[in-house]
Formats: structure tokens, sequence, C-alpha cells
């Protein structure tokens, strides 16, 4: 008894772990968003707001109305809170679009409610013809209308794009 209550009383732990997790979240019947995930911590005791943390990688997939792959985003650690529907990805976040467009920056804040992803941490755009590089962005959760914020790379325009 003397070492059980000698345990820290305010240890936070998880309610619930899992191992090699997929979770596919629907809407009507049609598949929106597909989540995998190594390890899965799910902490829904004694917190202001439960929340999901994936210690060992997480890999989202993103699908359009007919159900194809709009985008995906992969990053070695992320943290879902479940009231305010919002995911911290970090470390290594890669977003790649339906054109192939990637974005890479270490950490990303996806609003799910808002269907925005968005960072204020450096990012860099690799296009089919240009590198794009800045400090903070926003987009649609899929990734084809973007804004990056205090540009600093190089951005080549067509004279039918101005």
């Amino acid at each position: 008894m003397k070492d059980v209550l000698a345990l820290p009383k305010n240890k936070l732990s998880p309610s619930q772990i899992g191992d090699s997790v997929t979770l596919l979240y629907t809407d009507s019947a049609q598949l929106k968003i597909m989540v995998k995930a190594n390890r899965m911590l799910i902490f829904d005791k004694n917190v202001s707001e439960p929340f999901t943390i994936l210690p060992n990688g997480v890999f989202v997939t993103f699908f359009d109305e007919f159900e194809k792959v709009s985008a995906t985003l992969k990053a070695d650690y992320g943290v879902r809170y479940d009231v305010s529907r919002r995911m911290e990805a970090k470390r290594a976040v890669e977003v790649v679009n339906i054109k192939g467009e990637k974005l890479e920056t270490e950490k990303l804040i996806w609003d799910e409610v808002k269907g925005r992803i968005y960072t204020d941490a450096f990012v860099k755009i690799t296009t089919a013809r240009q590198i794009i590089m800045g400090q903070g962005m926003e987009s649609n959760q899929d990734f084809t209308k973007y804004e990056i914020k205090k540009v600093t790379g190089q951005i080549q325009l067509n004279n039918d794009e101005l």
C-alpha cells in the first residue's frame, strides 16, 4: 500500500492506447478523411479538453465529394483536440495536393471546422515549375488555394497570370 500511495497523483496518463490505428471520418455515409497512426494515446480524464497524441507519426488522407484523394498530410507527431476539432502536426510535416504540389514545414495546424490548414513557421512549397519559401501560410485543407506570408523564394509568373 505504501508503494501505491507513493505514486504521483497528478501524473497525466492516457485512458486508451492504440497501435496501428486507422480512423475513418464520414458525412452522410461519404468518406471524407482517413487518419492512420502507428500509436494513439487518448487523454480524456482530468483534462479541460480531451486530446489525442499521435507520438509516432500520423498520415491523413483527404477525400473530395467523389471519394477521390484530394490531398495528404503526414507528420512525425500530432496532437488532436476533441472540442475545438483542431490538430497540430509537428516535425517533418508534408502536405501534397492533387497537382503534386508539396508543402514542407515543421509545424502545421489543421482546423477541421473551417477546413483550413495554417502555420506561422517557415514553409517551403515545391510546384512543378518553382520553389517558394516564406514565413507562414494559410490554405484550404486540400492545399489547392494557398497564401504564403513573407515570401522569400522566387515566383515565376506567366503573362496570362498578371
